[in-house]
């Protein structure tokens, strides 16, 4: 039987989930990890299916185990999560050496698996989809760090035309909120400052009627909870409920991932983003309202099937009004299975690039002017990292996700400190850290 084992994560935040889910019944089971991918008796990769190019990454990894097998023929490689779900027996028609296929409703069984796959060497696939499997009280296995990122709920309903999600993770589905406040105290406990909840949309989270504003409201009131953030939810299943528990729990950052996908209601219908532009209007404007200072960023999908040059100039517009203050944008990928893969009016390569660098260029003129405005103001800053531009210095963030670097003094990571904002260049902000006779002179 193998006994260590070494996993690679690609994709979103879910899956680093997922992966710490995977450590943590492996150590459980004996297994021990190790960071010598070269050593390990099993490699796992833990995969994406969002995009096109993330399943090329993993592609080209599989073919460097393959390598590494040659070696040590009886090293075990196991493909897991979405990537696994979609493709399932083609990755072993087309990659032999592949030993394990596993889907994300499927993880539990791995250890036995491992067993398995030691004793009479055939090829093993799982990728059931469950309509109940939401891994409750299985904790995982983190790393240090400052941020723990605790999964509330599998699956997705929503149906975007775009999206596979639906297709690799299965139905909505949610954990207990026992299970999931068992879950942050025992990070806390640990020493993770900053809790962060996943969900493929967060929002429509609902656990024997306990709607996600309950769960927030839950998670905020446990002890020693420094900071909590979110994502993603859906614009059409955000609420005041939501709103209202953000602004009276100070340790709710003050920050929004709110995707707009597209500017134009004929994009967004053929997209099934079921809100319109000016329903999406609306609603930042409701947020920005409600919570002063908030941060709000986006994602943006540029050259979706038929979209022209003036449906594009909308989405374009839609980014003047809200003003984002950061953006991830992508061009859209065709992905087999989903609806908007059997449109027929796809938008040249080129002219995807040609968008997308506009949207980029916009984002990164808005982005300047947001952060700007904290110029000369005092913002509480979490410790999260030494900076990569000097030893001497921090790298943190502000509770509307503002990343901002300022000299070390005696503060340690995970702490919270005032920083006294002096400049903004780019994404990031600088600035030195406050006592509070200081702080009481700049207010």
């Amino acid at each position: 039987m193998p006994r260590s084992y070494h996993i690679e994560t690609y994709g979103c935040q879910m899956n680093v989930a997922d992966s710490e889910l995977v450590s943590a019944m492996l150590q459980k089971a004996g297994y021990k990890e190790t960071a010598n991918i070269e050593k390990a008796d099993a490699i796992f990769v833990n995969t994406c299916a969002i995009r096109e190019h993330a399943e090329d990454k993993v592609h080209s990894r599989l073919g460097f185990y393959n390598k590494i097998k040659e070696q040590k023929p009886s090293t075990i490689i196991g493909v897991l999560g979405c990537m696994a779900q979609n493709l399932k027996e083609e990755i072993l028609e087309n990659k032999p050496y592949v030993d394990i296929v596993l889907g994300p409703d499927s993880y539990r069984k791995l250890p036995k698996m491992l067993d398995s796959r030691t004793e009479n060497k055939s090829h093993i696939v799982d990728t059931k989809l469950s309509k109940f499997e939401v891994y409750d009280n299985l904790f995982p296995s983190r790393n240090d760090g400052v941020n723990a990122w605790v999964s509330i709920m599998r699956g997705c309903d929503k149906f975007c035309s775009f999206c596979i999600v639906p297709f690799t993770r299965g139905r909505e589905r949610s954990r207990s909120i026992s299970s999931i406040k068992d879950e942050v105290e025992i990070a806390v406990e640990s020493g993770f400052s900053e809790i962060t909840l996943l969900g493929q949309n967060v929002n429509s989270y609902n656990f024997e009627g306990n709607k996600f504003h309950k769960l927030l409201e839950e998670v905020a009131k446990i002890k020693n909870v420094k900071r909590i953030r979110y994502t993603s939810p859906h614009p059409k299943d955000m609420t005041l409920d939501v709103l209202n528990v953000m602004n009276d729990f100070e340790n709710i950052c003050n920050y929004v991932h709110l995707p707009l996908q597209a500017g134009n209601n004929k994009v967004l219908k053929r997209m099934n983003r079921t809100y319109t532009k000016e329903k999406f209007l609306q609603l930042s404007n409701i947020i920005r309202s409600k919570l002063p200072k908030v941060g709000i960023s986006t994602d943006i999908i540029v050259g979706f099937p038929g979209e022209n040059d003036s449906e594009f100039q909308d989405t374009l517009d839609v980014m003047k009004e809200v003003m984002f203050d950061s953006a991830y944008t992508f061009k859209y990928s065709s992905r087999p299975g989903t609806r908007a893969a059997e449109f027929e009016d796809h938008v040249l390569e080129d002219e995807k690039q040609k968008r997308l660098e506009s949207v980029i260029n916009l984002q990164r003129e808005h982005t300047v002017i947001r952060n700007r405005e904290f110029i000369n103001t005092i913002e509480m800053v979490m410790v999260e990292k030494e900076s990569k531009r000097s030893q001497e210095q921090w790298a943190g963030r502000t509770d509307s996700n503002k990343w901002v670097i300022f000299n070390k003094k005696s503060e340690k990571i995970g702490d919270i400190v005032p920083v006294h904002i002096t400049s903004a260049y780019g994404i990031t902000l600088q600035g030195k850290i406050k006592k509070v006779q200081e702080m009481e002179l700049v207010s």
